[in-house]
């Protein structure tokens, strides 16, 4: 019968306060470091722009400046 007498099945222990923050700020790290990379490099990964265009600060701008 079940819920009768003991229990046998799979009892896991809570973990402890330290380990629940140390896993909370770990997964926002992970989140945050995925949504950056979408942001920057998402386009890219769609199709909607090419990886040679550059990244969109006038990176290249500044380097034709230097070479005259």
């Amino acid at each position: 019968m079940a819920g009768a007498g003991h229990s046998s099945g799979f009892n896991p222990h809570l973990p402890g306060a330290r380990y629940q923050f140390l896993s909370k700020a770990l997964g926002a790290t992970m989140w945050f470091f995925i949504f950056y990379r979408a942001r920057e490099d998402g386009p890219k990964l769609l199709g909607w722009r090419h990886p040679w265009e550059g990244h969109g600060h006038g990176h290249h701008d500044e380097h034709a400046e230097h070479h005259h």
